[in-house]
């Protein structure tokens, strides 16, 4: 199953958001695009259903930035998927040009299973799961470590 750019964009959003947090960063929405290699566009609109599903709160202005909720902190990464992709089917059988098999065809049964436990998977984990503390956080100006000693590269 392949997620759509906007569902990989709000979760790197949720990580490095998390991964700021971590190292005391202040985390913006231009800082992600640029971590993201993505525009400040889509960033944000990943940011305002992020947080319309009450995952980050958003501040405006000199001294603002994005900040995880609890229950972004918390949320299962299958629950966030689900949400960021909607309920779509893993192939369109259906459309101005049906399948022809449509009417015997198992496969679409097989997929949405396969589909249910890739998101029951995805469950097991949360957020602060994913939060690396010695994620790299170069796009936020934090400098580089070399993970095996402590001296800055």
């Amino acid at each position: 199953m392949q997620l759509t750019r906007f569902t990989d964009l709000g979760l790197r959003t949720m990580m490095l958001l998390a991964a700021g947090e971590a190292d005391g960063q202040r985390v913006t929405t231009r800082t992600i695009a640029a971590g993201a290699n993505a525009s400040e566009h889509h960033i944000a609109k990943a940011v305002a259903r992020l947080a319309d599903l009450g995952m980050v709160h958003a501040r405006r202005g000199r001294v603002g930035g994005l900040t995880l909720t609890d229950a972004g902190r918390d949320a299962s990464v299958g629950w966030l998927v689900r949400r960021l992709e909607g309920d779509r089917e893993v192939i369109q059988c259906g459309g101005e040009d049906p399948c022809p098999l449509v009417a015997a065809c198992r496969l679409r049964k097989a997929l949405s299973d396969a589909k249910e436990a890739f998101y029951r998977e995805l469950d097991r984990y949360t957020i602060a799961d994913l939060a690396v503390p010695d994620l790299p956080l170069v796009f936020l100006g934090a400098p580089l470590k070399n993970p095996t000693d402590e001296r800055t590269i």
